[in-house]
């Protein structure tokens, strides 16, 4: 009984040890991890890793090689949806064909909605080797898809023009 009667003590409040060392270890974690995320390549750079090698635009060999190639645009596929913010998305879906002899491992594409007056509204540059597709062998198709936004309503977006901007051969 004699217990019961004492007065109790008062525990100091304050802050944990505990609670302090996992702020710590906390933040050296999220340090420690975005340290190691400036290591890894850029979007640019892994892009001219996959086309390293590559015939780019203005080559005589390019010229050569993208009149082996066929891109068509699937009109049944391709669709026009309105967004929430008043624009519009556009889904863009084609084919290519390898009419060449040589295996593709690297195939860059501009995309370009054009109006009536052949006038370019938007394009777009897309990976299509190795990022839609790993290759593409000879007489063989893959499917294309390239999603594109903000065309205002008022935009007249009459046709579909597909353009070679890289191509690398195994």
């Amino acid at each position: 009984m004699e217990t019961f009667l004492q007065e109790k003590k008062e525990e100091k409040r304050g802050i944990s040890g505990v609670l302090v060392g996992a702020v710590l270890l906390s933040a050296a974690l999220v340090a420690g991890a975005l340290w190691l995320l400036t290591f890894s390549p850029t979007r640019e750079e892994q892009k001219q890793q996959q086309l390293a090698g590559a015939f780019l635009e203005g080559t005589p060999e390019f010229e050569e090689y993208t009149k082996q190639l066929v891109i068509s645009t699937d009109f049944d596929r391709t669709t026009e949806s309105p967004l929430g913010l008043g624009t519009v998305q556009m889904s863009i879906h084609g084919t290519v064909r390898n009419k060449g002899t040589k295996t593709i491992n690297g195939l860059e594409v501009k995309v370009s909605v054009i109006d009536r007056q052949n006038k370019i509204i938007k394009e777009k540059k897309t990976m299509v080797i190795p990022n839609q597709s790993p290759t593409l062998q000879p007489n063989e198709t893959i499917p294309v898809f390239v999603p594109m936004d903000g065309f205002s309503k008022e935009d007249d977006r009459a046709n579909i023009r597909w353009k070679v901007s890289a191509i690398r051969f195994e």
